[in-house]
């Protein structure tokens, strides 16, 4: 009996109407939308080094930011063999941190900088698949769609952007083990340093607005406020929390209506009931001072305060 080829099985799987897994369905893409052929041996070509550095420039302030989250999630993995390395959002990839001992190895493999990871280069793979998919995912050995991938294990996480748009992809990809045995710890390192790079990013991108952590929901789940207290920005994770567009500008909306923080005070109240409990923590609670600061007299200032709720203890 003739024992069937990795690239048998893709093909097959993905004929079969009863096959439905994710991995499966990349397989069907891969076939179906790209026309791959998993048979493949030919690696695709890498970008010139001048095409790189168009494609780096463009990206200067994502790859700039990742600089620290890369190295120290290097230092975690990189001992058990593994590569890490970060793309825009076409499974480019720009940067990458790797011992200098299997520099050569990983990049026969076409992990290094200027190569293309995307789906529909690739086929089904982690890099390519998580960007396809919009989400954290890891691909290990014959799940992979290409034959010539099938030696390797790749865990990834997205990087939303501070505008909610996909921007790229941060991989850790093993090509000598299946990660060490620590496959779930490596994905939590992936996924962790992804959300850092995310709010390391849209804190860059707000650099006059207060950032504020809009929910206890895992990710970077911030939003930027102004100094009106308006919200004018919101990292993907906060705006799937609060139920804001997915992606794009969003329509400037008081902080605190958007987090829930309401009580009985309404309209030009709620301002003035901020402005005036501003200006007492600014003078320590000396209420003359704080009217001075408000240019109105200090009686009347007591009475907007207990109109307030204000009153002192």
């Amino acid at each position: 009996m003739v024992r069937k080829t990795h690239a048998d099985l893709v093909a097959e799987q993905s004929q079969s109407g009863s096959a439905t897994s994710a991995v499966v369905t990349s397989w069907r893409r891969s076939i179906m939308k790209y026309g791959l052929d998993p048979a493949e041996p030919r690696l695709p070509s890498r970008l010139s080094d001048a095409a790189l550095g168009e494609r780096r420039a463009a990206m200067d302030l994502l790859i700039h930011i990742a600089e620290g989250p890369l190295d120290h999630l290097y230092e975690l993995v990189g001992l058990s063999g593994c590569n890490v390395l970060l793309t825009d959002s076409d499974g480019l990839v720009l940067a990458q941190r790797m011992r200098a001992a299997e520099a050569g190895q990983f990049r026969d493999w076409g992990l290094a900088e200027g190569f293309d990871w995307s789906e529909a280069a690739q086929g089904t793979n982690g890099i390519g698949t998580c960007l396809a998919e919009g989400r954290s995912l890891t691909i290990s050995r014959d799940e992979h769609f290409h034959t010539r991938n099938t030696g390797m294990t790749c865990m990834d996480a997205p990087i939303w952007g501070p505008d909610g748009r996909l921007i790229g992809a941060l991989d850790v990809s093993a090509a000598r083990c299946d990660g060490g045995g620590h496959t779930r710890l490596i994905e939590a390192q992936v996924a962790h340093a992804s959300s850092v790079i995310e709010a390391m990013l849209f804190r860059a991108s707000f650099p006059q607005a207060r950032i504020v952590v809009a929910t206890e929901e895992r990710g970077a789940a911030l939003i930027a406020v102004d100094q009106d207290d308006l919200t004018i920005g919101a990292t993907r994770a906060a705006r799937r929390a609060l139920g804001l567009p997915r992606e794009g500008d969003i329509r400037p909306r008081p902080a605190v209506d958007l987090l829930q923080r309401d009580d009985c005070l309404r309209g030009f109240d709620k301002g003035e009931r901020a402005a005036i409990a501003r200006a007492l923590a600014r003078s320590d609670g000396n209420v003359s001072a704080a009217a001075k600061a408000l240019g109105i007299g200090r009686a009347t200032l007591y009475r907007r305060m207990s109109r307030l709720g204000l009153g002192q203890k």
